[in-house]
């Protein structure tokens, strides 16, 4: 076994630190954030930090990083009061990877990464029409974090778009079905396989554990 002290991660090399960080919380989604600017410049930026927050009203929360540097998704989600999150699938999964990379302002990731605008009336921000998971998301409220000045966005579902036959009978979505995909660290994606489904944990469900 490895044991890291915080004094050993504080004094790791930059970039090996962040990926044994990024690492250590586990699989994580793998979402495409798809913004647009009032003067309808589209944009799409990769996150792995979505989030549920309550299903009623249905909210949603996702980390965005200091806002030091020019940050397109955040300045569009504020500016409009739209986004939407896409989930990435195995089929595209390398075309989604490479919407981190810092392009200009002026070139649209889906222009750059070969992917598809797709819009639905009345929700002013495109869809990724290769994505079989599609949330339009409302900005409803966003808390800075002082302990590393990240900022907490949350946002309401306004649509939620799905194949029918991935939903339940009990609401749940079978994700293995369309081979989502989820990421580990920056830049390592996996599929996820069904492992098995359980009662709803009450004390009287309780199994008899050996």
């Amino acid at each position: 076994m490895k044991h890291f002290t915080k004094a050993d991660i504080l004094s790791l090399e930059k970039i090996y630190r962040a990926n044994l960080i990024n690492s250590s919380s586990g699989y994580k989604p793998a979402n495409i954030i798809s913004t647009i600017s009032k003067s309808k410049q589209t944009n799409l930026a990769i996150f792995s930090s979505v989030f549920h927050l309550g299903a009623n009203p249905p909210l949603l929360g996702m980390i965005v990083r200091p806002a030091t540097v020019p940050r397109n998704s955040y300045e569009n989600l504020k500016e409009i009061g739209y986004y939407a999150i896409n989930h990435v699938q195995k089929d595209f999964v390398e075309k989604a990877h490479f919407t981190s990379a810092k392009f200009p302002k002026e070139v649209s990731e889906f222009d750059a990464c070969k992917l598809t605008e797709e819009y639905i009336d009345g929700f002013p921000v495109p869809f990724v029409k290769e994505s079989k998971i599609k949330l339009g998301m409302r900005f409803v409220q966003e808390i800075p974090l002082v302990v590393n000045n990240t900022i907490l966005i949350i946002g309401e579902i306004e649509h939620l778009i799905l194949p029918e036959s991935i939903l339940q009978e009990d609401g749940n979505l079978s994700l293995d079905k369309i081979q989502d995909v989820c990421v580990n660290g920056l830049e390592t994606y996996f599929t996820v396989d069904r492992l098995t489904s359980f009662p709803f944990a009450r004390p009287e469900n309780l199994p008899d554990f050996k």
